[in-house]
């Protein structure tokens, strides 16, 4: 995802121009001007029949006072004033010509007023909000495109799509991680999600993210990529152990592409891939399955990378726990293994396409967890570039990383 353009970090008051496209909607109306004063008139001329018709028993156009009120909750600032202009205009007119005590008419007039100025402060209020809502979704944005690039991510052995979902709405980044990186010695890719929620998660994940785009370019093996992964996590955990934080570990899956038949994967603790081929689904075993990232002190074990068959026209299918542990209604997981044989004879867009709504229909809608999943396939023969030269560009890339 490009860095999109700078937007203002703040304005003076409700009423200044918007600075990007969110604001823009937050000002922008959502009921014509001609929809909303010609029902505003037909409001006008009703209440004031209803109000003939009743007499002197009851007053009701001074409920009118009621109206700028409820147009501050959808309506611009200058359609507000207008209503509230209006509405004052009418009561206050009703008011003098109906009669009654100074006191009363007084009274009832400073009443509307007041009404009407709190209409038009409460819309302005509601809209200096929503600003600041808009502008710190800008800033989450910003923040999202240096976490996570977007999909769909091409490299010389690669075309890679994707779907991320968050578990949180109104938050753009959970704890699920990936990155695609083209280095020297072919494509890198990582996905894996964090220990936990919240904003500590994704502190881990961006130094997991950090450290693949580091190694994935300067480490010659997929093993040393995974050695450097697990050092990151380390030394995240020592400084969240300073800082109060628990210690987190994280799953992931680290796959290498040189543009053979077959690809390295290093498992820490991982869902294992799946391989779409033939018209056929299946998961991909993998038998020296590591423990997660940040527990390495726990086993004796070295991770060592093993090979998995990658042919022409596959679609290899890399998931987080969010989607096999999605639940229906009646608390059954989501049966990703039989669904992926319905769609098998697909390309990976309509791969994914299909697992997200199938996702959102099977659960209802109701997230436990964050979800993310990528489909990998081979890049196009056009679109590759020439190779880079494994030890000159290593070198180049590695000195440039650490004069950073």
């Amino acid at each position: 995802m490009t860095i999109g353009r700078r937007h203002r970090t703040a304005t003076r008051g409700a009423t200044l121009p918007a600075t990007d496209a969110g604001e823009a909607a937050v000002f922008a109306p959502r009921v014509g001007n001609g929809a909303l004063f010609g029902g505003l008139a037909l409001l006008t001329a009703l209440v004031g029949a209803l109000d003939i018709r009743t007499g002197d028993e009851m007053h009701l156009v001074p409920l009118m006072v009621v109206v700028p009120a409820l147009v501050s909750v959808f309506g611009t600032i200058r359609q507000t004033v207008g209503v509230a202009s209006w509405v004052m205009t009418v009561v206050v007119c009703s008011r003098l010509m109906s009669g009654g005590t100074f006191w009363d008419v007084t009274s009832s007039v400073a009443f509307t007023v007041l009404a009407c100025f709190l209409g038009v402060g409460s819309c302005a209020l509601r809209l200096r909000h929503a600003a600041e809502i808009a502008r710190l979704r800008s800033a989450a944005v910003a923040l999202q495109r240096q976490i996570l690039r977007p999909l769909p991510i091409l490299t010389d052995q690669l075309l890679t799509h994707g779907i991320y979902t968050p578990i949180e709405e109104d938050r753009l980044v959970g704890g699920d991680i990936y990155e695609v990186v083209q280095s020297p010695y072919g494509t890198r890719v990582i996905i894996g999600d964090v220990q936990g929620k919240g904003l500590a998660a994704i502190g881990a994940g961006f130094a997991v993210l950090g450290a693949f785009r580091e190694a994935a370019i300067r480490e010659p093996t997929l093993a040393g990529v995974v050695d450097a992964l697990e050092d990151a996590v380390a030394r995240h955990n020592i400084f969240s152990a300073q800082t109060g934080e628990i210690e987190r570990f994280v799953t992931a899956l680290v796959l290498g592409f040189d543009g053979e038949d077959r690809v390295e994967a290093v498992n820490c603790g991982h869902l294992p891939p799946r391989l779409l081929h033939d018209g056929v689904a299946h998961a991909v075993p993998l038998h020296r399955t590591s423990v997660p990232l940040g527990m390495a002190e726990l086993s004796g074990e070295a991770r060592v990378a093993e090979r998995l068959d990658f042919p022409p026209g596959a679609t290899l299918l890399l998931c987080t726990d969010g989607v096999t542990e999605a639940r229906d209604a009646s608390g059954a997981f989501y049966p990703l293994d039989a669904r992926l044989g319905r769609w098998a004879q697909r390309g990976p867009r309509e791969v994914l396409d299909a697992l997200h709504a199938d996702l959102e229909s099977f659960s209802g809608g109701v997230r436990r967890d964050d979800i993310a999943a990528l489909a990998l396939r081979r890049a196009p023969a056009g679109s590759r570039s020439r190779p880079l030269p494994a030890d000159h560009g290593a070198r180049r890339s590695a000195a440039a990383f650490s004069h950073r």
